[in-house]
């Protein structure tokens, strides 16, 4: 879990057994994914630039997915 800590900084805020800290880590975790899908969908359209932003978007949204799950396990203090 050390090793990833610096690839999501959003998660040093999470406390084990703090639900506020664990909230706020998902709400930016899916509000920014929302965001970034929203943007990509009317980006889509567009030919060659659309793959491009497609895969763009994949590994943003492969991102908070990560994210969120390492702010659960942190959350629930099964990785110190």
């Amino acid at each position: 879990m050390e090793q990833l800590a610096p690839f999501f900084p959003i998660n040093q805020q999470v406390q084990e057994k703090d639900v506020k800290s664990l909230v706020i880590a998902l709400v930016i975790y899916i509000v920014v994914g929302a965001v970034i899908g929203i943007l990509i969908g009317v980006l889509a359209s567009i030919a060659i630039i659309g793959i491009i932003f497609g895969i763009v978007g994949a590994l943003i949204e492969l991102y908070s997915l990560v994210g969120i799950i390492l702010a659960v396990v942190k959350f629930l203090g099964v990785a110190k």
